[in-house]
């Protein structure tokens, strides 16, 4: 493959990999709301305690800290997971 066609695939990889990101909801930063109306099965409730579980223990390291939130099990989880990110704010 040439270099400009390599260099081509990566950006336009980057750009693929850049554009999902974006899409997914930042459980760093994500009010209760906004998690209770993007989230399909989430209600004000459980986003409340992902909310409450950020402020006090911190911001979460990876989706998977979401595991640590009473009430988010691994099929929660997993159903979620291509919705989420875990950006430091």
């Amino acid at each position: 493959m040439s270099r400009i066609r390599l260099l081509l695939a990566t950006a336009l990889l980057m750009f693929c990999m850049a554009a999902s990101a974006a899409d997914r909801i930042n459980i760093n930063s994500a009010s209760a709301e906004t998690l209770t109306e993007n989230l399909k099965g989430i209600g004000l409730a459980k986003a409340t305690a992902i909310v409450a579980y950020r402020e006090q223990h911190g911001p979460f390291k990876t989706v998977d800290d979401l595991l640590l939130v009473r009430g988010i099990g691994e099929a929660t989880l997993q159903r979620l997971r291509p919705q989420l990110s875990a950006a430091t704010p």
